[in-house]
């Protein structure tokens, strides 16, 4: 009788259901990028023709998001598919790339600079559709043109800069 009051108890705990073990979301090992490149470049082509070139201080992969993120300065040039020139240049503080879209985001201190409209936009976040080829903005935007500033909220446009609308205008400069 005393051996049954003995082993009972651990009868009844041994057959409690328990809570698998949770592992915690910062688990270094599991929200770790699958590759971490330095000083990377990037050319991205097509039928042996250079489309764009691609620089960033470093890249993380993370396989599991579909997700990359370029960081210490990005930097892209964008060239024409004939002529293989320069058409326009992207600079940012770093970019999240959406490896199932390839639609990018450029964060901080993003400039880009058109060759062939000679204009010049400047924003703190730029999206770049990847599937439209073209960029937009709900953040403020400086833009410098040959004819005029424009400064303003929000911003649709085509890669290149030479046809584009601005959401809010705030101010225009005639030059």
């Amino acid at each position: 009788m005393l051996a049954l009051f003995l082993i009972l108890p651990l009868f009844i705990i041994g057959c409690t259901p328990h809570d698998p073990i949770q592992r915690a979301s910062e688990d270094p090992f599991l929200t770790a990028p699958l590759h971490l490149s330095f000083n990377v470049r990037v050319l991205f082509t097509d039928s042996a023709r250079t489309k764009a070139v691609l620089t960033a201080g470093e890249a993380k992969v993370y396989e599991d998001r579909k997700q990359t993120l370029l960081g210490n300065h990005v930097h892209i040039e964008f060239f024409d598919k004939t002529t293989q020139q320069r058409v326009a240049e992207l600079d940012s503080d770093s970019a999240e790339i959406d490896d199932g879209t390839k639609n990018m985001v450029a964060i901080g201190n993003v400039r880009v600079w058109s060759d062939s409209s000679r204009t010049l936009l400047t924003t703190t976040r730029l999206l770049w559709d990847e599937e439209t080829q073209r960029i937009s903005t709900n953040e403020i935007v400086h833009i410098v043109s040959p004819s005029e500033t424009i400064d303003g909220k929000g911003l649709e446009s085509d890669q290149f800069l030479s046809s584009y609308r601005i959401f809010k205008v705030r101010g225009v400069h005639k030059q």
